[in-house]
């Protein structure tokens, strides 16, 4: 029984994470009443007090324990750890932690989750919702920008300009709309449901700019100088990073700044002298305001003694003498503005330098900490809009097209892709909102920010394709009437923009996310290298010590959790919380503590050349996303008050989630270089082998009715997107259609169970399989004389089919025409070269 007794407490300890002091206490109380319940004595006592004393040693902060392990331990560590770089220094102190950092904690605390508000638009920002940007929606005809203008039109451009899309993170008192996070990205998504190109326009001035830069680093002179202008837009910024040479390795920009003596406005003043070649760049060819990345550097020792002075950001007037932009690209299918910029011995004054001469030196920081803002907002909320878009239309067209005289949309591998599409759009959505949420509480969310950059632009490209999937025809042929297409063609963009996904996947999440989340293990790199030794000593000796208990903790904890399948875990008590939600939150903390067991064991045993192993980084990257994705969709869940309508899309997501962390953690275990340890923790994290599968055909079919009728579920799932019922708009003639079949839904039961029996005498020319378009009219004429439906219900069944057959049909062009119509910049080519 005293045995018993002290494995339950050990385990009792270890699950709950207690510290080191109370291990010691309750150990000791143990081994003083040893005597007493097991007769030991003598020797055996001893060697048991001598155990006790190595735990205390362990548990206990003292200068013993410093002398006699720690000073020996760091100077191990000191001789094995790579130097850390100023740049990755930065880049990791970039961002805050925030519930990514409970995610790897292994012991998430529900409520700073679930106690987080739930992002909302205030009424401003619905009445801009609901009014400008629904008016820029209605005003631009994307085929017409794409394949005519190949910009936005001059109309659109200065409506932009006049509403102030371009001033929506700027404060009001420079002119800007002062929206919150969760804002901005919802009226980029709005937008993006009519047009990407329009979306982009508009999202970079908001992002990663002049203007987010100049809000967190600016001097008061440039913020007066450029934010009015920027909000109102008199001045349209673009930002240069990226060079031929230098894309994912930004660090390596071989732009340059020298420091030097010159001329301005008829003086004699100290600048730089900045040359530049930058290619990708948005906005680029129109911009009046050029922010600009380069090295900087003073020869001349002008400002010191130091001659490498770092990254720098500097404003340039793009009308500056020197400065060369105007120049396109043309990214695949889209037509927003993106070019090239150059310049040489192009000569500034210092106060150009974004936050002025104290900033120099300082602009990989400043980008770092406004690039985890940026992509928090602008690609997530672009590939969320890709979700709906799909939803929306597909889904309706699934309704309204028949084969077999049967809605598509009830065929079983049609129901499958409805599934992906409607499942991973919540997904998307949930992610979305969480992490504009922490950006409103003045969080920037590095890891998150990675994440989302990641698994939204990913889920994108397979929600599409399977929207084009089921579109088939409808999909491929080209034409005002698609919306799929251009969505489609401009996936590879946001795969490759902002941080490329496979560097982001195999390098940034995992690599930033055990840097900057996980409690100890920066803290022992950082106090090993402290210059101060007997301060890094005393940090050293708390993280290690820290780190150490945290390995007996989640060792025990994941094991644990492992053979009950999460049902140890005490999952939250939110009012209205169903059962099954509960039990998933039992999940996600089983996976949450055998994920971080995981890592802590990737770390210590690869150490720094885990980075080098980008597979391994990857999957455990997927693991902590996972995570991420799937507590977002349950915090949407919970926020929305557990609508039942709702109930299938959660547990479609949470099934895929889980499984993807259990296929995760299957290949880092399988591919793990140390073998006995891979099998020791296979058997700690699925004893009972495999347990979680993907969502089964009865989700799926689940996911696909929502989406085949109108229901909270459809209406959740196409929440914020661009709506139209016009049938004469490319976005409004499917939904339609689409509305028009559910309104004459009974009636067409009616007709169908009477000619079933027989009621209604089909002319012999109809006995064909299905029943042809052209013999609808005669049935239902022949349905209201024998009273089977009304005069009204035949007019609900005639408009119903006019609408479907227009929104099935499309575009055609004439042959003589055809080249023109789709390529005039070739046709112009042609015309112009000698017969």
């Amino acid at each position: 029984m005293f045995y018993a007794a002290l494995i339950l407490a050990v385990l009792f300890m270890g699950y709950h994470g207690w510290s080191g002091i109370l291990w010691t206490v309750v150990l000791g109380g143990f081994l003083l009443a040893a005597p007493m319940f097991t007769g030991v004595a003598g020797t055996s006592l001893l060697c048991l007090w001598i155990g006790f004393g190595v735990v205390a040693l362990l548990c206990i902060p003292s200068p013993v324990r410093r002398l006699l392990l720690t000073s020996w331990i760091i100077k191990l560590v000191r001789n094995t750890l790579p130097n850390m770089s100023q740049t990755e220094r930065e880049a990791l102190e970039a961002g805050t932690v925030s519930w990514d950092g409970e995610l790897f904690s292994g012991a998430p605390d529900w409520s700073k989750l679930l106690d987080r508000p739930k992002p909302a638009l205030t009424e401003e920002e619905q009445a801009f919702m609901d009014g400008p940007v629904d008016e820029v929606c209605r005003m631009t005809k994307d085929w017409e920008v794409v394949e005519t203008h190949r910009d936005l039109t001059p109309e659109v451009w200065q409506y932009l300009k006049d509403k102030g899309f371009f001033g929506m993170i700027i404060p009001k008192k420079y002119g800007g709309l002062e929206f919150s996070g969760y804002a901005h990205s919802t009226v980029v998504m709005k937008l993006a449901c009519r047009s990407i190109s329009t979306a982009v326009t508009v999202m970079v001035p908001n992002s990663l700019g002049p203007a987010e830069l100049l809000l967190h680093y600016g001097t008061e002179e440039q913020k007066d100088e450029y934010l009015p202008k920027l909000a109102n837009g008199e001045h349209i910024p673009c930002f240069a990073l990226t060079s031929p040479v230098a894309g994912s390795d930004a660090g390596a920009i071989p732009d340059k700044g020298i420091i030097c003596k010159g001329k301005w406005k008829g003086k004699t003043v100290v600048g730089m002298k900045l040359t530049w070649n930058k290619r990708y760049i948005t906005l680029c060819p129109v911009a009046t305001l050029l922010g600009l990345a380069f090295k900087m550097y003073d020869p001349e020792h002008l400002l010191g003694d130091q001659e490498e002075l770092g990254i720098t950001c500097a404003l340039i007037p793009t009308d500056t003498k020197g400065v060369h932009h105007g120049d396109r690209h043309r990214p695949l299918n889209a037509v927003f503005m993106n070019g090239t910029t150059h310049g040489e011995d192009v000569f500034l004054p210092l106060d150009h330098i974004i936050g002025g001469p104290d900033y120099i030196g300082k602009g990989w920081k400043m980008l770092v900490n406004c690039l985890s803002v940026g992509r928090s907002v602008s690609l997530p909320a672009l590939s969320t809009a890709a979700g709906k878009v799909s939803t929306m239309h597909v889904g309706a067209y699934s309704r309204i097209r028949k084969q077999f005289n049967v809605p598509i949309g009830q065929f079983e591998g049609v129901e499958e892709a409805l599934a992906n599409i409607g499942g991973l759009t919540y997904i998307m959505d949930s992610a979305r909102k969480l992490t504009c949420g922490m950006l409103d509480l003045g969080e920037k969310p590095a890891v998150p920010s990675a994440i989302l950059k990641y698994h939204n632009t990913e889920a994108m490209r397979h929600v599409v394709a399977s929207a084009m999937d089921i579109a088939a025809g409808r999909g491929v042929i080209r034409g005002p009437r698609n919306v799929l297409a251009n969505v489609y063609t401009s996936i590879p963009i946001a795969i490759t923009v902002e941080g490329a996904n496979i560097l982001t996947r195999s390098l940034i999440i995992y690599g930033q996310g055990a840097m900057l989340c996980h409690p100890y293990v920066f803290k022992e790199m950082d106090s090993a290298k402290n210059p101060d030794q007997a301060q890094g000593l005393l940090d050293f000796d708390a993280a290690f010590f820290g780190h150490l208990g945290r390995y007996v903790h989640l060792s025990i904890r994941a094991t644990l959790l492992g053979l009950s399948r999460g049902l140890l875990h005490r999952p939250p008590d939110a009012p209205g919380m169903p059962k099954m939600a509960k039990r998933y939150y039992q999940h996600m903390a089983r996976f949450s503590a055998q994920f971080a067991l995981l890592s802590d064991f990737s770390l210590a045993i690869l150490g720094g050349s885990l980075k080098f192993r980008e597979k391994l980084s990857g999957r455990l990257g997927d693991c902590l996303s996972y995570l991420y994705l799937g507590t977002a969709c349950l915090k949407h869940y919970h926020d929305d008050g557990y609508m039942e309508d709702h109930k299938d899309l959660v547990e479609w997501s949470l099934e895929y989630c889980l499984y993807q962390i259990q296929e995760a953690i299957y290949g880092v275990l399988n591919n793990f270089p140390v073998r006995p340890v891979a099998w020791i923790l296979r058997l700690m994290i699925f004893p009972i082998g495999r347990t979680y599968n993907e969502p089964d055909d009865y989700l799926e079919k689940d996911i696909a009715r929502i989406m085949l009728e109108p229901c909270d579920g459809r209406e959740e799932l196409i929440s914020h997107a661009y709506r139209s019922n016009d049938p004469k708009d490319p976005t409004g003639r499917v939904e339609n259609a689409f509305l028009k079949v559910i309104a004459a839904a009974e009636a067409e039961k009616k007709v169908s169970r009477a000619v079933k029996k027989g009621l209604i005498e089909l002319p012999s020319h109809g006995k064909v399989r299905g029943i042809n378009m052209e013999m609808q009219p005669i049935m239902y004429d022949e349905a209201v004389k024998q009273n089977i439906i009304t005069a009204e219900e035949k007019t609900l069944l005639a408009e119903a089919d006019d609408a479907v057959w227009d929104a099935i049909q499309v575009d055609i062009f004439r042959t003589d025409k055809f080249a023109e119509t789709l390529m005039p910049e070739v046709c112009k080519l042609d015309n112009a070269l000698p017969n």
